[in-house]
């Protein structure tokens, strides 16, 4: 099948690029209406993106036909049919950007599950799972992901866990003074849409899990960065990429 070309404007290839990391996330337009919207809780402002999978493709970009990581908004872009609507970076990932934990894209495992017993926020049980199976999203700790059978056509693992049934992740510290430009994951009650939510400055994660809890309404939210987390969105003027990405998702336009 042909690609279709991806169209995107020169001000936000050029503000993807290597320094994209010194820049501050940007603001939505005044009035913007489209997947993204801005939301203030608590003193923090947030991106929040809701995906509608009846309405377009979501995609993992993990590694590409040669084994090599995507790395850039671009070549993850150039990798999908249709408009790219939105990349999110989307899991941990070793310093060659390939993905720590379970990667499935495409519905081809490329990276295999893993507990995490090691160090940092990947380690800090429960991590988790996001997927997409059978039209539907979840997000799941890895134990319960494992509890059945899964054929996903989308997956990534992640930590810590944000919520876990509605609860907070029981190692998060009200007030902690460990505060970062954060990303999450979580979805709807029916798993037909995706939340995708990225701080526009740092946030510790007691407030980043209850953000989710209270002002989404979520049961379960999963972590995906601190440190690189990152958006672009051309429809919102928006392409901040702060390193070179691991695991990134994309979102664009239904093709069939």
């Amino acid at each position: 099948m042909a690609r279709l070309r991806t169209f995107w404007p020169l001000s936000l290839i050029a503000a993807s690029g290597l320094f994209g990391w010194l820049q501050s996330v940007p603001s939505l337009p005044a009035g913007h209406d489209g997947l993204c919207r801005s939301e203030v809780a608590a003193g923090v402002e947030y991106l929040v993106c809701d995906v509608p999978l009846d309405r377009t493709d979501l995609a993992l970009r993990a590694v590409d036909g040669h084994n090599a990581p995507y790395q850039t908004f671009e070549r993850a872009a150039e990798s999908v049919d249709g408009r790219v609507r939105l990349i999110m970076n989307a899991g941990m990932y070793h310093e060659d950007r390939r993905p720590v934990g379970l990667a499935v894209q495409d519905g081809v495992e490329v990276s295999p599950l893993v507990r995490g017993t090691g160090s940092g926020n990947y380690s800090m049980q429960p991590n988790g799972v996001f997927f997409v199976e059978n039209g539907r999203a979840a997000v799941l700790t890895t134990d319960a992901y494992l509890a059945a059978p899964r054929q996903p056509t989308l997956a990534t693992q992640s930590g810590p866990m944000l919520l876990i049934d509605g609860k907070l992740h029981p190692r998060f510290i009200d007030g902690s003074d460990s505060r970062h430009v954060r990303n999450g994951v979580c979805t709807s009650a029916d798993g037909r849409t995706v939340r995708l939510v990225l701080s526009r400055s740092p946030v510790n994660f007691w407030d980043f899990a209850v953000f989710f809890r209270d002002r989404l309404g979520c049961r379960d939210a999963l972590f995906f960065d601190g440190k690189v987390s990152s958006l672009a969105y051309p429809d919102g003027g928006i392409a901040y990429r702060r390193d070179r990405l691991g695991p990134m998702l994309v979102v664009s336009d239904k093709t069939k």
